[in-house]
C-alpha cells in the first residue's frame, strides 16, 4: 500500500503569521519535499521567492519545494497534480486566505477521491495580541477554532506571561483538548506536523523544475526513534515562547482489543495531534495489519497485508504538544488484549467505520 500524502491546511485571521509559520517550514524541513498551496489571490512573497497570483502557477523554490496560487475551485486538480509520483512530493501545505472559510477546505480534502492524498489536519493560526479584539470584530473566529486539530498561539512574545496563560485558558474552553502550541516568528517543529522522508538527501543546488524536485542538503534524523524530545532545546527560545512537542513509541507483541483502541482514539488524551502506525487485533480469523493515521478528530485505518518474516507486533507513535508520556503509555498499554479467546468479528465494527470504502 502505498503511503498517501499528507495535506496540511494552514488558516488564521489576517496578520496572524500563516506566512511566516509556512516560511519556517520550508527553511528547516529536513529534506522534506513541500508542496505549497496558497488559496489567495495578488502577489506573494513567499521565502523571498514572488508567487504570482494567477491560478494554476507553480515556482520552483530553492529547497526542493515547489509553490502554487489557485483559487479554491482548482484545488482538487491541483491535488491530483502535486501527487503525481514524479513530482516526489511528501507533504502538501495550503495556506488559506486570511479570510477563508476552513471548513470548505477540509470538505474538500476528506471527500477527495485522490487515493493518494490524506488529510494532514488544520493548524489554526492566532495572533496572541491582536486575537481579543480580532475575536470581538470577528465572531467566527470562535467557529474556526473548534474546527482546529492544532492551534499555534504565534507572537507570544509580544504579550506578558499572564496575558499568555489566560489565552491559552480561552481558546482551551473554546476548542476542549485541541493542543494549543505557543510559539513566536512561527517557529514550529515540523516533526509535530509531517514526518521526514526515509530516503538518501543528494547534496545538490541548482535550479529546481516541478517534475524534478531536488534537495538542498539538511540535517537528517528518524522521528521514529523520538521520545519525549523537547523542541525547545534544539532552538533556544525560552520555554513560555516556544513549547515542547512529545512524540511517544508503543510496542506490544500481544494483540489489541480493537474496541479499546477506537474509545482510546475518540477521547484522546490531552494534548495529542496525531498518532500513526499499525496493529495487530485479537480477534477470530483477523489476521490483517490495519495502518492507523489519526489527525485531531480524524482517524483512519487502512486493512494491509504483513510483509513475509515479519512479526504481528502493533507499532504506535503518538505526538503531541503538551502530551503527558506515561499516562498515554498506561492508556494504550489497557488496549491489549488480555483473555485467552479471541474477540468475534463484532468488536471490528469501530474499525470498520474509520475505514475507507
Amino acid at each position: 500500500m502505498a503511503e498517501r500524502i499528507p495535506v496540511l491546511i494552514v488558516a488564521g485571521f489576517l496578520g496572524s503569521g500563516k506566512t511566516t509559520l509556512l516560511n519556517h517550514l520550508l527553511r528547516n524541513n529536513r529534506g522534506t519535499r513541500i508542496g505549497v498551496v496558497v488559496n489567495d489571490f495578488g502577489a506573494i512573497n513567499i521565502d523571498s521567492m514572488l508567487v504570482a497570483g494567477q491560478v494554476d502557477a507553480m515556482v520552483s523554490l530553492g529547497n526542493g519545494c515547489v509553490c502554487c496560487a489557485v483559487d479554491v475551485g482548482e484545488l482538487d486538480d491541483l491535488f491530483t497534480k502535486l501527487a503525481q509520483p514524479r513530482a516526489k512530493i511528501d507533504v502538501i501545505v495550503v495556506e488559506a486566505s486570511g479570510l477563508a472559510e476552513p471548513r470548505n477546505l477540509i470538505r474538500m480534502v476528506v471527500g477527495s477521491e485522490n487515493p493518494r492524498i490524506r488529510y494532514g489536519g488544520l493548524v489554526e493560526v492566532v495572533d496572541a495580541e491582536q486575537f481579543p479584539d480580532s475575536r470581538e470584530r470577528h465572531p467566527e473566529l470562535a467557529t474556526h477554532l473548534r474546527l482546529a486539530d492544532l492551534v499555534v498561539l504565534n507572537k507570544a512574545d509580544r504579550v506578558p506571561q499572564d496575558r499568555l496563560d489566560g489565552l491559552r485558558q480561552e481558546i482551551t474552553e473554546l476548542i476542549g483538548q485541541v493542543p494549543v502550541y505557543a510559539t513566536t516568528r512561527g517557529r514550529i517543529d515540523p516533526g509535530l506536523l509531517f514526518d521526514e522522508p526515509l530516503r538518501e538527501i543528494p547534496r545538490v543546488a541548482e535550479q529546481l523544475s516541478f517534475d524534478e524536485l531536488l534537495h538542498d542538503d539538511h540535517d537528517h534524523h528518524d522521528h521514529a526513534d523520538l521520545f519525549e524530545r523537547p523542541a525547545s532545546s534544539r532552538d533556544g527560545l525560552h520555554r513560555h515562547l516556544h513549547d515542547d512537542y512529545t512524540s511517544v513509541s508503543f510496542t506490544s507483541d500481544r494483540e489489541l482489543d480493537p474496541r479499546r483502541l477506537v474509545e482510546f482514539l475518540e477521547d484522546p488524551p490531552p494534548g495529542l495531534f496525531r498518532a500513526k502506525g499499525f496493529a495487530a487485533f485479537g480477534v477470530a480469523a483477523e489476521r490483517r495489519k490495519f495502518v492507523l493515521h489519526m489527525v485531531g478528530r480524524h482517524i483512519v485505518f487502512e486493512p494491509d497485508s504483513w510483509s513475509r518474516g515479519e512479526s504481528r507486533t502493533t507499532r504506535l507513535v503518538l505526538i503531541g504538544a503538551g502530551l503527558r508520556a506515561e499516562t498515554a503509555l498506561a492508556r494504550l498499554h489497557g488496549t491489549v488484549h488480555t483473555a485467552a479467546e479471541p474477540l468475534d468479528q463484532q468488536a471490528m465494527l469501530g474499525i470498520w467505520r474509520y475505514t475507507p470504502h
